[in-house]
């Protein structure tokens, strides 16, 4: 199909034009640089924009003059008639004298001429025009640009889950490994009979829900790699990640402060408000004459004579006549169509007034996410300044319930429940730098714009 469109040239330049290789392993700014230039929908919105200054052109084009030129041969019957046509477009025109007596003979005839015509004056209504398609193009660029950030920090997002999730993974496989050394020495002590039965029964059912975990957090990570695979639009089999620096280093700095109206998706209301009220402005300047100079040039030939002979010869295929004509038109609207253009108005004004308020809507939200991410990343940087504590005695809980326990001085249950402590503890400290992260991405999605957040990123010194 791209042969039949394009032709062998296109195609060729096509099948040398192939997308560049992802990265391997996959960091997070890679990832989003990568979906940025190759995800469907940025391409869509790109051609979208460009479609848009189309146009723009389009709506230039009106102020150049026109030039409509024809050639006409025919061959037809003579036969006119006094008397008026209403204006229809079944019976053909017909010019010249009535003749003494009707005749089915035909004869040759030929026309030519050219047709120049310019819009002299309109009142503003092409600057109105132009005027709403310029605001259809600020339309399409700032929904361009919010396209571009939800997919940014839709692959963001997918990148960092898939971190959270192999972290998990890697909590629940160290608890897996505790609990079975725990089973061990529990069967250990049951079979020199210095334990009941009872506890080896339970730390075999405290490995088996840890194993348990462990395949439900695989599970959440396979999905997690498939989602972000299928967003970047490659296999899932060939994906890799380096999720290392984000997971060891918290970020440095913070995001810069950003007004709710520059958001992009404020600036996408913004945009759409200016061009309801463009056609606002087109339809106010829609019942003011317009003003044409106008020329024409035309030539004709007939093989009918005004006595009524008739030239059987090829005569009519010549040219006879010449005429010229030069003047000024004025176009008036349609007297009658003031009640359909007074609704059209009412309706235009009723949109600026609903995309006015959607726009302070928007404003209004973007204010809100700002606030509530702003909010997370506190939140998420104070977890990880408590983790340590937290951490640090959910260890000492766990290795002085073992002590205890292998000492004789408590049961089983004292050190399943400090390793559940110790586990969800490992668990919140695996989750806790990626959940810095993740805050920092909604934050600069709050913010419109995700250029502060890359910028953070430990690897963006080395690009």
């Amino acid at each position: 199909m791209l042969f039949v469109l394009c032709g062998p040239g296109s195609a060729c330049l096509a099948i040398a034009q192939t997308p560049a290789p992802l990265p391997t392993p996959l960091t997070l700014d890679a990832a989003i640089r990568f979906a940025k230039e190759h995800y469907p929908s940025v391409r869509a919105s790109q051609e979208q924009l460009r479609a848009a200054g189309a146009n723009v052109s389009v709506a230039r084009a009106a102020y150049w003059p026109r030039l409509d030129a024809l050639w006409q041969s025919n061959r037809g019957t003579a036969n006119n008639v006094f008397g008026q046509v209403l204006p229809q477009s079944v019976v053909p025109a017909l010019s010249g004298p009535v003749l003494p007596a009707a005749s089915a003979s035909s004869v040759w005839g030929s026309t030519t001429g050219a047709l120049f015509s310019w819009e002299a004056l309109d009142f503003g209504l092409r600057d109105a025009s132009i005027a709403s398609a310029e605001a259809g193009v600020t339309t399409a660029r700032a929904a361009e640009t919010l396209t571009e950030l939800d997919v940014e920090a839709g692959v963001g997002d997918a990148f960092l889950a898939l971190v959270s999730a192999e972290r998990l993974v890697t909590a629940a496989q160290a608890d897996v490994d505790r609990r079975t050394v725990l089973a061990r020495t529990v069967h250990t002590l049951v079979d020199n009979q210095l334990r009941p039965g009872a506890e080896a029964s339970r730390s075999d059912a405290e490995r088996a829900a840890a194993e348990t975990r462990l395949i439900q957090a695989k599970q959440v990570a396979t999905i997690a790699r498939v989602t972000l695979a299928r967003t970047l639009g490659i296999s899932a089999a060939s994906l890799t990640i380096d999720a290392s620096s984000l997971v060891t280093q918290l970020p440095a700095g913070t995001l810069a402060q950003a007004p709710a109206p520059a958001h992009p998706f404020a600036r996408l209301r913004q945009a759409v408000f200016d061009q309801a009220r463009a056609q606002q402005t087109i339809l106010l300047r829609t019942d003011r004459p317009r003003v044409f100079l106008q020329g024409s040039v035309s030539s004709r030939g007939t093989g009918a004579d005004p006595s009524g002979t008739l030239d059987g010869s090829l005569s009519g295929l010549g040219l006879d006549r010449v005429n010229w004509a030069a003047g000024v038109q004025v176009q008036f609207p349609n007297v009658f169509d003031f009640s359909s253009l007074r609704a059209r108005r009412t309706a235009a004004e009723a949109t600026a007034r609903a995309e006015q308020a959607r726009y302070d809507e928007a404003v209004l939200a973007v204010e809100g996410q700002q606030a509530i991410a702003a909010a997370t990343v506190e939140a998420a940087r104070a977890v990880v300044a408590n983790m340590p504590v937290q951490l640090t005695a959910a260890q000492q809980t766990e290795t002085q319930a073992r002590a205890r326990y292998e000492a004789g001085l408590s049961d089983i249950v004292a050190v399943a429940d400090a390793q559940s402590l110790l586990a969800q503890a490992e668990a919140q400290d695996q989750l806790a730098r990626v959940d810095v992260w993740r805050a920092l991405l909604s934050e600069a999605l709050a913010r419109g714009d995700l250029a502060p957040f890359l910028g953070l990123l430990p690897s963006s010194g080395a690009r």
